[in-house]
């Protein structure tokens, strides 16, 4: 992390925002006491698409049945009574 003040940041912002992109964060300070963070902009996540593991993911006969259904709650269960510890 690079601490700059505030002048530096104005006279070599173009270094800075270079050293941003190669994932170093930057602290601009005012007076010796940190004021900004200048960090790598992170854009919006993609929306997902559905149906991207359609055929890639087989369920195996008998996936849903109401003896998976019981363990699965009886896991849940188990958990519920380390809670109340």
């Amino acid at each position: 992390m690079k601490y700059v003040n505030t002048h530096e940041a104005k006279s070599q912002l173009s270094k800075l925002i270079a050293a941003v992109r190669e994932g170093e964060e930057v602290v601009i300070c005012q007076a010796g006491k940190p004021v900004a963070r200048l960090s790598a902009f992170e854009s919006t996540p993609k929306v997902p698409q559905l149906g991207i593991w359609e055929g890639k993911v087989k369920f195996q006969p008998g996936w849903d049945s109401p003896e998976t259904d019981a363990e699965i709650m009886a896991m849940f269960d188990v958990f519920k009574e380390s809670d109340k510890n």
